[in-house]
């Protein structure tokens, strides 16, 4: 058998039914989860199709920065990771975070979409806590209520304060406070851009903070 594929996050080249590269891609922040592994399978094999060495594009795939607002790792504290997910603008988006990362601080709300969070309930157990935000507080607190442990925030720049002092206190591995709000932005800001930045900036006034993206708006 030929072919790419990527189980459990290893990158793996088949030829005639035996692996004949692999790159791990498990440790490469801006591509977690099951979605970017088959992207990166994809891009893999392109750059393989132009002779491209293996070598080069494993060091192109490690210093890939990730996509502005799409699980964007911004900035760490210590073993605490801080991702851009402003782009997650409904529930199906939000799942793909989600489902990428455990011991999560998700920051979530906005104004809400139809079926609001209700499916992203089975990611419960990897969700440490909730800081809920904009105009769908009151309804996610109820959805999550007995569920996921949560706060209502009201705003981000509070959610972010909230989220980054309990991922520390937790000393969870592996601990990521999460901007996926499974919401619109327009009820506080104008668009996910502005929401995103907003998020980033937030994150850079924080005692400690190493910042892998700019800090500013």
């Amino acid at each position: 058998n030929n072919g790419l594929a990527a189980p459990r996050g290893v990158l793996q080249s088949m030829n005639d039914g035996k692996v004949a590269e692999q790159l791990d891609l498990r440790a490469m922040p801006a591509l977690k989860g099951k979605h970017n592994w088959q992207n990166a399978c994809m891009a893999f094999g392109a750059a393989r199709h132009f002779d491209i060495p293996g070598a080069m594009i494993e060091a192109a795939m490690k210093g890939f920065p990730g996509l502005a607002h799409r699980m964007q790792q911004v900035a760490h504290l210590d073993a605490v990771a801080f991702v851009n997910d402003s782009k997650a603008t409904n529930a199906d988006a939000a799942e793909k975070a989600l489902s990428s990362f455990d011991n999560i601080f998700w920051i979530v709300g906005g104004l809400a979409k139809a079926g609001g969070i209700d499916a992203l309930l089975p990611y419960a157990p990897r969700i440490a806590k909730a800081y809920l935000i904009g105009a769908a507080a009151a309804e996610f607190a109820e959805t999550l209520s007995g569920k996921v442990d949560y706060v209502i925030s009201e705003t981000l720049e509070c959610a972010v304060t909230q989220a980054s002092g309990d991922a520390a206190r937790s000393n969870r591995p592996n601990a990521v406070v999460l901007l996926s709000p499974a919401c619109a932005s327009f009820d506080q800001y104008k668009n996910f851009e502005v929401r995103g930045d907003a998020f980033v900036a937030a994150v850079s006034k924080l005692p400690g903070i190493t910042m892998t993206v700019g800090g500013g708006i």
